[in-house]
């Protein structure tokens, strides 16, 4: 096996090993012993483990349908899309952030952006996000904070949101199972994932330290950085969990208490923005770098292209011998055009690693929910037009 070869399995064996939640899932047979992550399984188990009690009591209780409560159960779709959707796509979400994790991981490497003399730089980076994943104290903090977020939201019984956990003015069991249970697991979800994601910025903030081998010149724009773009791809699943329980909560409002969807433009806006700052924040890291490689390079390319012009004038213009007709003549440069085409790429890249359509990949899944609640009230041709002349 080849050093490189070695190196992506030594990558690959930390990427795959278990954090600590998914050690005690594993413990608790919720998780295959050996080998995979169980995710449909995990999925399905924490969608009925957060639904089937309050939807079981609701419907003994008469008040899981419209004929038996004035607002039931099931037309709470914040309630419903919280339990069987966001949190399984939470869970869900974990095999696309581990395949993308250990494919940029190795990227690194196979593209040569870390040179063989910083590997054993890399690597350590790589040991330490490993112990961070894996120590049991941030987690611990994920829970107590998870904690704080409920106590300092607790659930109001008066909020028309949980009319259909009342009992004579108080809440009933399935109030109580989704106010302390249902909902503190899926903020518990969510707060784990905020931590992956400062985990992943850790990891970035490391690597853009090292001396990278940039390529001004690479057609991705990005001097070879192109593929850290699967980095908000693989938290599609996490946005669209956000969203979705976001966007159930205003299509109840919208449906039985006659909210404008106008009045909710702002907050679309101000959910996207949040996301965009929290995901794309570890992509930022690596912008110093790549500014100052396309500075450097535009010097370099500039003089290169700027003395290959003047020989060319020189001996084809004025017909006059060259003093160094190398550089005329070497194969790895060519024609003008050729050199122009160098200099024109380097004045083309980018300074952070993701483009348009990249950026539509992060707002897409945050929006789609959103698209539905607003077409309760706005004509979904109208809506798409406005949105295909923002995104041109």
């Amino acid at each position: 096996m080849s050093s490189f070869g070695r190196l992506d399995a030594d990558v690959e064996q930390l990427l795959n090993a278990d954090d600590w939640p998914l050690r005690w899932q594993r413990k608790l047979r919720l998780a295959p012993r050996v080998g995979g992550m169980g995710l449909k399984r995990r999925a399905l188990f924490f969608a009925l483990f957060a639904w089937l009690p309050l939807g079981a009591w609701a419907l003994l209780r008469g008040h899981a349908l419209p004929d038996g409560a004035s607002e039931p159960l099931l037309f709470h779709f914040g309630v419903n899309m919280r339990c069987l959707f966001a949190i399984p796509l939470l869970v869900l979400a974990e095999g696309m952030a581990l395949k993308a994790t250990v494919d940029i991981a190795t990227l690194f490497v196979r593209n040569r952006i870390v040179q063989p003399h910083q590997h054993a730089a890399f690597m350590d980076l790589m040991h330490q996000a490993a112990r961070r994943r894996d120590a049991s104290l941030p987690w611990i903090m994920v829970g107590t904070l998870s904690l704080v977020w409920i106590m300092a939201d607790p659930v109001d019984a008066d909020a028309h949101g949980m009319s259909w956990a009342l009992e004579q003015g108080q809440l009933g069991f399935g109030g109580w199972w989704f106010a302390y249970v249902a909902r503190p697991l899926y903020i518990a979800l969510l707060v784990g994932w905020l931590w992956r994601i400062l985990l992943a910025f850790r990891f970035f903030l490391g690597i853009s330290r090292l001396e990278l081998s940039l390529v001004p010149t690479h057609p991705d724009g990005v001097a070879g950085l192109g593929f850290l773009e699967y980095y908000p791809r693989a938290y599609a699943l996490v946005g669209l969990s956000i969203s979705s329980v976001i966007a159930a909560g205003w299509a109840h409002d919208v449906v039985y208490h006659a909210q404008d969807v106008h009045a909710l433009f702002k907050f679309v806006g101000a959910l996207i923005v949040a996301w965009l700052i929290v995901l794309l924040l570890p992509l930022m890291v690596f912008c110093p770098q790549l500014i100052a490689a396309k500075r450097r390079a535009k010097e370099e390319y500039g003089r290169l292209v700027g003395e290959h012009g003047r020989l060319v004038r020189e001996r084809w213009i004025r017909n006059t011998p060259v003093a160094d007709p190398e550089l005329l003549d070497a194969p790895g440069i060519g024609p003008v055009a050729d050199a122009n085409a160098m200099y024109s790429a380097v004045t083309a890249m980018r300074a952070f690693p993701l483009d348009k359509a990249g950026l539509v990949s992060v707002v897409l899944p945050v929006m789609l929910p959103m698209i539905v609640v607003f077409a309760l009230q706005i004509p979904l041709k109208d809506m798409l037009l406005k949105l295909l002349k923002a995104l041109a």
